[in-house]
């Protein structure tokens, strides 16, 4: 592929006849939602008359039921296990700790920290190999490299290795089969887009609820590292699954025009095909991006740290899996419920249900060590899963609000990248505080702090994005009143000229 070949235009016979709409992207003075700038407008404009009418419309259905399953298993898959992460941390402390080591949970708690952190961190990388490789080449190998890395780990005989298998090689190939099992809904659903959403994602909250008692039946019958041999049949199953992600544009038609798609973005604009960072000229949206990693320092210490407190506060409860089980129930429901409820919100003002979720799950993680009954325990799981499913639900939904369609995708691969940071270094913090402490209340307690803080930051969003907007209408109200004018100035030199002639003729 170069430069040489056929024109772009001529690809489906569409410079002789173009499409009717508005005028040529020099010509325009609207604004749009996003950062983009003209020459972007030029490819996309490009690439829409490369579709013409013959570009195919999703099928909303058929082969698209078994994408939607095989999505969803991908997203039990990855998200159950991590979520589930904190019996293995439990059985990690029981096989590799010593009483000697007087930071054993410290070390254990970076095994878990790291690798959901390493799968949020290749987000934006991920987007990248989706677009050149496509769905389905990028989700069998990323299956594959979380296969390997799963079985390796089972082979280790110290907690350091881990680090390398577990926490980046068996993470980063979930992040690698994650990320297009999102995508390639969009190929095959158009109006249940945000039915099927819902199945797919509420995928990681069913296996959440049931992972915990397979992992406590597994551990205590097999071990620790059987358990992970018996876990890699999990990532077997999403290699197969991957193989589903069928691309729609089989033909040759369909594949030269979408040589000459990715060609005419490289032409027009390089910088949003692969790294788009023009999104934090967007200032809500700079704000956004840095009020959700400082919200999450404390948000993922509950999955890691739970069971461990659990163990040591209630040791004469039974079904102690129950308290991150119940997580996982409300977390499910949360996402449908706010979902629902997020609709009826007009546009970013659905941040103030995320500034609600974040206070409620600093608020809770405060309330985790006063809970003196295993059953108080219970409800404050209840609570925090419930808006835990909130927060999660409506952040693509602002992103669109934030930056528009054409730049949604990178707000959300740059996001969960910088989401990376915190949610891998709280968890080893909060191990570093039980450690030295001997507790876990004031690690729970500090916990706490940063949804407070973060949810704080974001309820300025609304004001900047309005103010962002006023000044957007009046300077597209300036500009459509100089073209009025300008078209009664020369509606007026044109009336005198017929005036003048008319005059000429009659003398």
């Amino acid at each position: 592929m170069g430069p040489s070949r056929e024109q772009p235009g001529a690809a489906r016979g569409t410079s002789e006849a173009p499409p009717p709409g508005p005028a040529p992207v020099g010509d325009a003075t609207l604004p749009r939602p996003g950062p983009s700038n003209d020459s972007e407008a030029t490819a996309e404009k490009v690439e829409v008359e490369l579709a013409g009418p013959e570009a195919r419309e999703p099928p909303e259905g058929g082969w698209g039921w078994l994408v939607m399953l095989a999505a969803m298993w991908c997203n039990g898959s990855v998200f159950g296990i991590q979520n589930a992460c904190g019996l293995l941390f439990v059985s990690m402390l029981e096989t590799f700790g010593s009483e000697d080591d007087d930071k054993m949970i410290f070390k254990t708690a970076w095994v878990s920290s790291l690798s959901m952190g390493m799968i949020f961190l290749c987000c934006p990388i991920v987007s990248v190999f989706t677009d050149i490789i496509g769905c389905r080449k990028t989700a069998v190998i990323g299956a594959a490299v979380g296969f390997i890395g799963l079985m390796s780990s089972s082979f280790v005989s110290s907690i350091e290795p881990l680090y390398l298998t577990y926490g980046i090689i068996f993470a980063c190939g979930c992040s690698f089969a994650y990320q297009p099992s999102l995508v390639i809904l969009g190929h095959y659903f158009k109006k249940r887009l945000g039915l099927v959403n819902g199945i797919v994602t509420a995928g990681s909250s069913l296996f959440t609820i049931l992972l915990p008692l397979l992992l406590k039946v597994l551990i205590e019958d097999l071990g620790l590292f059987n358990t992970l041999r018996v876990l890699c049949i999990f990532m077997f199953v999403l290699i197969l699954a991957g193989f589903t992600y069928r691309p729609l544009d089989s033909s040759d038609k369909d594949k030269q025009s979408n040589r000459f798609s990715l060609f005419s973005r490289k032409k027009f604009s390089p910088q949003k095909k692969i790294f788009n960072f023009a999104i934090f000229k967007v200032t809500a949206y700079a704000v956004w991006a840095v009020g959700i990693p400082l919200a999450l320092f404390g948000y993922f210490v509950p999955y890691v740290h739970l069971m461990k407190h659990v163990n040591e506060t209630f040791q004469e409860a039974k079904n102690k899996e129950v308290a991150l089980m119940s997580i996982g129930i409300t977390s499910g429901v949360g996402r449908l419920l706010f979902g629902r409820i997020a609709d009826y919100v007009p546009g970013v003002k659905k941040v103030y249900l995320q500034v609600l979720s974040f206070f409620f799950i600093g608020l809770m993680s405060m309330m985790i060590p006063l809970c003196r009954f295993f059953g108080a325990l219970i409800a404050v799981c209840l609570i925090m899963g419930l808006f835990d499913g909130c927060f999660i639900s409506i952040m693509a939904p602002i992103a669109f609000a934030l930056v528009g369609a054409q730049d949604v995708s990178q707000a959300i691969g740059f996001l969960l990248g910088l989401m990376s940071i915190p949610m891998t270094v709280g968890p080893p913090v909060a191990g570093l505080l039980r450690d030295k402490l001997g507790s876990y209340n004031v690690a729970f307690y500090l916990a706490g702090v940063p949804p407070l803080i973060g949810g704080a930051i974001l309820c300025f969003i609304p004001w900047i994005h309005s103010r962002k907007q006023r000044k957007i209408q009046k300077a597209t109200g300036g500009e459509k009143m100089e073209k009025m004018l300008g078209n009664e100035n020369s509606l007026v030199s044109s009336s005198s000229e017929i005036f003048k002639k008319d005059s000429d003729s009659v003398i």
